[in-house]
This record gives C-alpha cells, structure tokens and sequence, in this order.
C-alpha cells in the first residue's frame, strides 16, 4: 500500500459521519495552520448542475492566458491527486502526504471528515504555492460548505436543482440560500442560471453582494458572449458550432471578466474542449462514438438528453447510479426512447443495484431491451461490441460511473506526478 493510500484510508475513518456540515471546527483549524486567508485571487464554484464544468472552464482559459492556477474540486474521476491541482498540475502523492502531516498535526483532537480533512489540505498547498488564481469548487450546499472558510473574491452559483434535499432543503428556493452563502457583501456574485428561483433578487439584496445574473448583466447568444466588465459591457466570440455547455462557458467568462482577468476577445474551441472533460465528452472506443456525462440528476440528465449528439444508428445506454439519486425518474425519463440498456452498478458500496435500474423500467424494455452487466467495464464492453458503424453508446448516472468507463477506454492511467 502506498503511503498516500494509507492517509487516505485513514482519513476516511477518523469521522463517523460521511457529511457534517458547519464551519466552527473548521475555522479553528483553518486559524491553526494559517490557511483562513490564501495570498492570491479566489473564485469559488457552487451548484447543483454545471459547478464542474465551470470550474474546468475557468482553468482552461485562465492558462490559455499565461495565469498559473491551483484548483480544488470533488470527487476526482480516476485519481485522488486530481482534487488538489498547483500550477504544475494534480498535487504529488509525496506534497499531499506532506499536507495531510500538517493537517493531523493541526487538527489536534478535532474530528474532521473526509472532505473537511482533504479541503484543509488542498488550501495548506495553495497558500504555499505561487499560483496567479485560486478556483474553489464547494462540495456540497455552500454557506456550510468547508470551502467556504476562504472569502471567495469572486462567487459563482452556476444553477439550483432539488439535489440533496436532506442536507440542503425541500425546495429550490431553500437550496438557493443556501448555495448563494458563498457570496460576501460588497463582491461580485455570479449567477449562471436563467430559470432561477423566486427569491434570487431578495437573497442578494439581503446579501448586499454585486450581482451578475444571466441573462441580465450578462448574456449568451449569436455565437458570443456579452459581460459586465465593471462599468463596461464586452463581447467575446466563442467556438461555432454551439456545445453543450456554452451556458457554463458564459458564466465562467463572466467570472473571470469580474476577478479582473477577463480572457482573449475570442475564445478557442481547443480551450473550451479542454475544460468539459466528462461532460457530454465524447471519446471513440473501438471505433465507436461514445458520450461520457457526469450528470446524476434528474435536472442534469434532462438537460444532456435533448441535447445528445445526433445518432444515425442505435443508441445503447450503460446506466450506473448511486442509491441515493431518483433512479426511478432516470430510467423514466430515457425509457420511452429506442434504447437498448445496459445498467451496471458502479465499484462502491453505495451504489444502487443492477435489480433496482432493471426493475424501473416498463416490462416491454425488460423482455427486449436489456443487457444487465456487473461492471461498468463489463457494461461498456458489452455495448461497443454489440454496436456497429454510425451507434452511440452514451455512460451517464454517476462520477464513478465515468470513472472507471474513463479507466477502460483509457486502457492506463495517467501517470503519477
């Protein structure tokens, strides 16, 4: 076993709960190692759907710039070191076993969780580092969220779903206040949703924080985007044809435009591929076109069904969800098309049953339709063979679901820095 395997073995055991919101043990920790303030530009990413994307987005065209960014995201899809990126990449297994030293030592007898643990982490090795931008992307909810410790420069709630209502509220207007609590009085906070919840323009005003809202003070549309630059409007282009996450990309142009380190006038497509890695991501495994999304929500995986590539042949579906998501609504809502399916159950314990996607479906889908497979791997497989020229085989449910299809079409992974 590594030594970074260890930490994170044990990590995972010195909390009883998965999820224990709130910031009181925290800051007290955060003041002991010297992390509450970071010495460069932060913007910090909440939301329900689009926080990934966005996050990406913004690396890619801050050093498309020549800006040298550390990034915190969540979860990783094929290594842990990519949740803790410096400016020369994903953090060393050797500089995160070094952080989690400080961290152990810092935390006294506080019981962190996992994410509370490797967030402190992830901000001990930026404030040490010489990045130009900080990019925060918050786990879960936002005003509670152990990335909200830092005083995010630059917030951006991307969009509001009914998403972990347990924790966060059983209504979008709920959610809202709690995602918008990464935003602070007197900074720019950028909403990227245009259907948003009623309460938005109350919650910022109770706030006191500057708003940038789609479709107001800044817009996406004839193949560019406008943004509040400060008193001044400015137009960037971006690529043609249109992609899926072109909403995403506005608001990250937004973002950057208000941290004061707008980007080119014309946005490369290079640029924007780069940053929607797993998000409607389109690979070719033995000669077959296949869409990777991330989407494990209803609002995600709506929003990727009516915008799927075109397919001139058969469509085949490898399902993997965690237990805890609307399967029933998933499988519903792709069940009334000509699929054929292939549900798997994703490498962890807390994903849902390969009986549970199978029984969701209509029994004219069960007797004709469907291919059940133990492994993601096993499921992928199974789909590209049975597939022929002009198919489309499409992996959604799940980050853990892409991961390890990612590990397949990979064949390797990427190597250790």
């Amino acid at each position: 076993m590594s030594d970074l395997q260890h930490w994170l073995e044990r990590i995972e055991r010195l909390h009883p709960s998965e999820i224990e919101l709130g910031l009181e043990r925290l800051r007290r920790v955060a003041g002991d190692l010297g992390v509450r303030t970071l010495p460069m530009p932060v913007i910090t990413v909440a939301g329900t759907n689009g926080k990934g994307s966005v996050v990406r987005l913004l690396t890619a065209m801050a050093e498309a710039a020549g800006l040298r960014c550390c990034v915190y995201t969540s979860p990783h899809l094929l290594r842990f070191n990519e949740r803790i990126r410096l400016p020369d990449g994903p953090a060393s297994d050797q500089a995160l076993c070094q952080a989690f030293a400080a961290v152990e030592q810092g935390r006294g007898d506080t019981a962190l969780t996992y994410f509370e643990f490797t967030t402190l982490a992830g901000l001990w090795l930026f404030q040490r580092s010489d990045a130009d931008l900080c990019i925060l992307e918050v786990g879960l909810g936002g005003r509670l969220d152990a990335v909200n410790l830092i005083d995010a420069d630059v917030a951006v709630v991307t969009s509001v779903g009914l998403d972990h209502l347990d924790w966060l509220g059983d209504s979008r207007e709920a959610i809202l206040r709690e995602k918008i609590g990464i935003g602070r009085a007197g900074r720019p906070l950028v909403y990227g949703e245009l259907a948003a919840p009623s309460n938005l323009d109350s919650e910022l005003a109770a706030l006191a924080a500057l708003p940038l809202r789609a479709g107001r003070e800044f817009t996406l549309g004839d193949g560019e985007v406008t943004v509040r630059d400060g008193d001044e409007e400015r137009r960037y282009r971006i690529p043609e044809p249109a992609r899926l996450g072109d909403d995403n990309l506005a608001t990250a142009v937004q973002a950057l435009a208000a941290a004061g380190l707008a980007p080119a006038p014309h946005i490369p497509g290079q640029v924007v591929d780069t940053g929607l890695t797993g998000r409607c991501d389109r690979r070719r495994f033995k000669g077959i076109d296949c869409i990777l999304d991330v989407g494990h929500n209803l609002e995600a995986l709506t929003r990727l069904r009516h915008r799927l590539p075109a397919c001139a042949g058969r469509r085949r579906l490898v399902l993997g969800m965690m237990a805890d998501k609307p399967v029933e609504q998933v499988v519903a809502l792709f069940a009334g098309e000509p699929l054929e399916w292939y549900p798997c159950r994703p490498d962890l314990p807390r994903a849902a049953t390969v009986e549970r996607l199978v029984a969701a479906l209509p029994e004219t889908v069960r007797k004709a339709a469907v291919h059940p497979c133990g492994s993601v791997a096993e499921a992928l497989e199974a789909a590209v063979n049975d597939s022929d020229t002009g198919d489309q085989v499409v992996i959604v449910g799940s980050f853990y679901t892409v991961a390890e299809a990612l590990t397949v079409i990979e064949a390797v992974l990427p190597p250790a820095r």
